[in-house]
């Protein structure tokens, strides 16, 4: 005879004399992660203390040059460049983009053609490019195109120095990257919202302005941001050009005293503080940006075309 089952015990759980007793999920163990994560920490210390208490890397020298008068020059070369580079780089990006959704064939083969050659060609190839330009411009100067005279010249040594070679091989090349993301951010915004800010009667000139381009933004910033952190790093290749940026100045330090290791190590710290500086900014950037994003005031301009949007697509 089998037992009765008893079900009263579906119910919540009795009160104990130390109040109601509390469900606790349990987790299962996982050896596996444990052992991971002991292994990787382990890994870590020894390789933290190795680095520390090698005498091959002369952290005495480091201090020492650290904040030194030369390395504190190159590290503003370099915070120059970054900084010039991308601000001619973005207007160069947003004009070809604007280029590339032309209507115009014209404008638009010559912005696919500025893209395909910058984008394809190594930056270090161009930066030596420009460096030599005057092997084939020996001058440069104003007047009538086409071989006609010329109301003044420059030698174009003189023109382009090292810092000027460096900043045209960094913004022309980076304008061609600034264009792509661009292009996408402006693709990315609905254009059912151009054709309501159209019906309203508003130019394509203010559609871009108010309309396009600050949704596109929300897109746009967090490349760009990226692009400037790599910019940070990439002026180092400026070195082979004596460029008087960072990395020149330590290279030239370190051919004289022989200390290669602890100044590279202080070039790198000075590059982790630019570009950690550089992520805190991009992050807040993009939360300005992102802030209020889909809740629309009905008083705002973006609120009216979008009510005009829905008011045409109900008439449909």
């Amino acid at each position: 005879m089998s037992t009765p089952v008893d079900t009263t015990a579906t119910g919540p759980a009795s009160a104990g004399p130390a109040g109601p007793e509390v469900n606790r999920i349990s987790h299962p163990l996982r050896p596996g992660r444990w052992l991971a994560a002991g292994v990787t920490a382990l890994v870590l210390a020894w390789l933290a203390w190795s680095i520390a208490i090698n005498p091959n890397l002369h952290w005495d020298i480091v201090v020492k040059y650290q904040f030194d008068r030369v390395i504190l020059q190159g590290l503003w070369v370099t915070v120059q460049l970054t900084v010039a580079s991308m601000v001619i780089g973005v207007v160069l990006g947003v004009v070809v983009a604007l280029m590339q959704v032309s209507d115009s064939r014209v404008l638009r083969a010559g912005a696919m053609a500025y893209v395909w050659f910058f984008r394809g060609t190594p930056l270090l190839v161009q930066l030596i490019f420009w460096f030599n330009i005057a092997l084939i411009f020996p001058e440069v100067g104003l007047g009538v195109p086409f071989g006609g005279p010329k109301l003044m010249t420059w030698e174009t040594n003189t023109l382009v120095t090292g810092f000027v070679a460096a900043l045209l091989g960094l913004s022309i090349n980076e304008g061609a990257y600034m264009s792509e993301i661009v292009r996408a951010g402006l693709r990315a915004v609905d254009p059912g919202q151009q054709e309501a800010a159209a019906a309203l009667g508003m130019s394509r000139m203010k559609i871009m302005r108010r309309v396009v381009l600050p949704q596109a933004m929300r897109i746009i910033v967090p490349p760009t941001g990226n692009q400037f952190i790599s910019m940070l790093k990439t002026t180092s290749l400026v070195s082979v050009i004596a460029g008087a940026d960072l990395l020149t100045v330590a290279q030239r330090l370190y051919l004289t005293n022989f200390e290669v290791i602890a100044l590279l190590i202080v070039a790198s710290v000075w590059y982790l503080v630019l570009t950690t500086v550089a992520s805190i900014g991009q992050y807040y950037l993009e939360r300005r940006f992102s802030r209020g994003f889909g809740a629309i005031a009905p008083g705002t301009l973006r609120g009216r075309i979008t009510r005009n949007l829905r008011f045409t697509g109900s008439a449909r």
